[in-house]
């Protein structure tokens, strides 16, 4: 009897490679009727699930009908944006061997690829407020986590991850890169910076988290983008939240034009930023009930980033207000209500290219292309939470040889979390609170 996919999964460490790194075994442990994949690559420059979509579509479409079957779903869709015309002829072709498979042509708007959108998009469902797409009948996978299921029925681990790096690079292109490779060295083997004052994002120019130099890829490391840090998307992350609740005293002329085009607000859930931002800077009581609709903000960057004309950032406010709202264990009021679609929405959504265009990024090239580089690092620092729940549990220690491949850290027992594997042979050099160091290279013996 073959092995299932929700086991290979959890045996080899498979988790959603583009979002927050959701197990793949626990979301397949579930019958729904359709199973979506987000080819969707909604962030602008990001050009890994076009790379492996036109590379390996074959292998896709018969993994994705394999999860389909497993999952009992009557269907299966693709969703890829229709500007990426190559990709999706090659992707149409490969689906035709498979009759329960079809693919999904998307307008090209951003946050295509927010779940909320793209299951409402593809499905016409309507996600409830604070709801998964399991609570409509739907599973939803990323491209490269589909890809990385067909190496686990190789017998390989997630150890590798494929990152577009881009921005201020000078081979700007995707790259399979070992976990646990730090960020300098992943931006040396494209070229290294062209500007030398920089940072360096984690993650698309909307949703990407700042990223130190040292820090390791992970499973979930999208893409590495090299900015000016006088670039809207820098200035951005790097301005103090205290800054942006005086601004907003000051300045906020509740235009509501953030609340006007925010993707959830649109899809009819019980969001407006221009409250919440309000009630915050004021911390006025008689706003207090617009600071629980943080729970609702997906932190897409509509808001903040394209919206307000007056550079305040409501998503940075709900981020705050998410931390406040977890430590004092406020429950969310809005979890389970049912949404409908504003009558409007169709008018609202940001196009792609006016959002580049905001962003000052237009002029950077990320070409849709697998780049060929070989990393040779001397350290590997493997993060014991690359994924969403419990860290893992390392399972090696100071001193021994691992080889290319082996685990590392195993799923705590009884909770839900990731396995943990090394891309490289070496010795572990340390066992840390939340990683694990390997010296790499030299022999076992």
């Amino acid at each position: 009897m073959s092995t299932t996919m929700k086991q290979l999964a959890r045996d080899y460490g498979v988790v959603g490679a583009g979002g927050a790194g959701f197990p793949t075994h626990v979301k397949l442990n579930a019958q729904v009727d359709t199973i979506l994949i987000n080819g969707a690559e909604c962030e602008p420059l990001i050009t890994v699930d076009q790379v492996l979509m036109r590379t390996y579509a074959p292998e896709l479409m018969r993994i994705l009908d394999q999860v389909r079957v497993e999952c009992g779903a009557k269907e299966a869709a693709l969703a890829i944006k229709a500007k990426h015309q190559e990709v999706l002829q090659v992707v149409e072709e490969a689906s035709r061997a498979y009759p329960y498979i079809r693919v999904h042509p998307l307008e090209d708007k951003y946050p295509a690829g927010d779940e909320q959108v793209l299951v409402y998009e593809v499905t016409g469902r309507l996600i409830p407020s604070s709801g998964l797409p399991l609570d409509c009948g739907v599973v939803v996978l990323n491209v490269e986590t589909l890809w990385n299921l067909g190496q686990a029925q190789q017998g390989v681990p997630v150890a590798n991850k494929w990152v577009t790096i881009a921005g201020e690079v000078e081979r700007p292109g995707t790259y399979k890169l070992p976990v646990g490779l730090s960020a300098q060295e992943a931006v040396a083997l494209a070229g290294g910076v062209l500007d030398e004052t920089v940072a360096i994002l984690d993650g698309g120019p909307m949703m990407g988290k700042l990223k130190a130099p040292k820090d390791p890829i992970t499973k979930t490391t999208k893409a590495l983008l090299v900015l000016p840090r006088d670039n809207p998307v820098i200035e951005n992350r790097i301005t103090p939240l205290e800054a942006i609740l005086r601004q907003a005293k000051s300045v906020c002329c509740q235009c509501s034009l953030c609340t006007d085009l925010c993707p959830r607000h649109l899809l009819g859930h019980d969001i407006e930023p221009n409250k919440t931002i309000l009630a915050a800077s004021y911390a006025w009581e008689v706003g207090a009930a617009a600071i629980p609709q943080a729970y609702l903000c997906s932190e897409c960057g509509a808001c903040d980033m394209y919206a307000c004309t007056m550079g305040l950032s409501p998503r940075r406010v709900n981020q705050m207000l998410k931390g406040i709202l977890a430590r004092e264990k406020t429950p969310n009021p809005y979890k389970g209500k049912a949404v409908t679609v504003h009558e409007e929405r169709e008018y609202r959504r940001i196009p792609t290219k006016r959002l580049v265009s905001r962003l000052g990024i237009g002029h950077y090239d990320s070409p849709d292309v697998s780049m060929q580089a070989q990393a040779a690092p001397q350290q590997l620092t493997l993060l014991l939470r690359q994924h969403v729940g419990a860290p893992s549990v390392p399972v090696v220690k100071a001193g021994d040889w691992v080889e290319a491949g082996q685990m590392v850290a195993e799923i705590p027992e009884g909770a839900m979390g990731s396995r943990i594997f090394t891309p490289l042979a070496g010795r572990v050099e340390a066992i840390h609170a939340d990683s694990v160091t390997i010296q790499v290279g030299g022999t076992a013996q």
